[in-house]
């Protein structure tokens, strides 16, 4: 299961936020795509979860095209859009929360295996399970937005800047776990980021927009190393 993106173009407003953009993710592995505010990585990764209209262009998981197709629907397909912490439901308790996603699964015991490799991915969530959503910090909200997608058991996982606002060692930890389940899983995943030097360095491929086109496309390594990219979007 590849994800294809060709010739993508998605408007925001008047503005034209994803131009062109073009780039595979094969399965399994884990693609970054980076660049400065307003590049167009946030609306890009809600035009292939369904939640922003696609102008033209296309974009196809396992051979089928997700243009046009209903968030919902494509959540049930196995691709899951985690926006970040907020999306956490704050009246409802950390089991609750991570509940959600397996309502619809007709597998139920898979659903409490899923969510006990959930708490093993994330321990002090199997610690909070009684608390309410409101009550953590930040980076457990961001591990529980995380957590509850993966019990839904996706193939495609599209994370929408899961380091945002939080201290720099819950980040190691967040992004360490990514990785992990990566590989454990066999997750295919698109990692927006502006933490480009985090996500870089657990990614297997990278994509640098900048004003909604695609500058550079290139290994996660190689871009580490590239002059350009370094002082462009890596500040050193």
């Amino acid at each position: 299961m590849t994800l294809v993106v060709e010739s993508l173009v998605i408007d925001h407003g008047a503005i034209r936020a994803i131009n062109s953009v073009s780039f595979k993710v094969p399965t399994g592995k884990l693609t970054a795509v980076i660049g400065a505010n307003g590049a167009g990585k946030t609306t890009l990764l809600r035009g292939l979860s369904g939640l922003k209209e696609i102008k033209s262009g296309n974009a196809t998981w396992n051979g089928e095209s997700i243009v046009g197709k209903r968030a919902e629907n494509l959540a049930r397909a196995g691709i899951m859009h985690v926006s970040d912490g907020k999306s956490v439901i704050a009246e409802l308790t950390v089991k609750e929360n991570l509940a959600l996603t397996g309502l619809w699964r007709k597998d139920k015991k898979d659903v409490a295996l899923a969510t006990e490799e959930v708490v093993s991915l994330f321990p002090i969530l199997g610690e909070r399970m009684s608390q309410s959503g409101g009550s953590l910090s930040g980076g457990e909200r961001q591990m529980l937005a995380i957590g509850r997608a993966l019990v839904a058991r996706p193939r495609l996982l599209l994370l929408d800047e899961p380091s945002l606002g939080l201290a720099p060692l819950i980040i190691d930890q967040i992004f360490t776990t990514i990785r992990k389940f990566v590989t454990t899983m066999n997750l295919t995943v698109v990692l927006v980021e502006q933490n480009a030097m985090g996500a870089l360095a657990i990614a297997d491929d990278g994509v640098v927009l900048n004003l909604g086109r695609v500058v550079a496309l290139d290994s996660a390594e190689n871009l580490l190393k590239d002059p350009a990219v370094r002082t462009a979007y890596l500040g050193y």
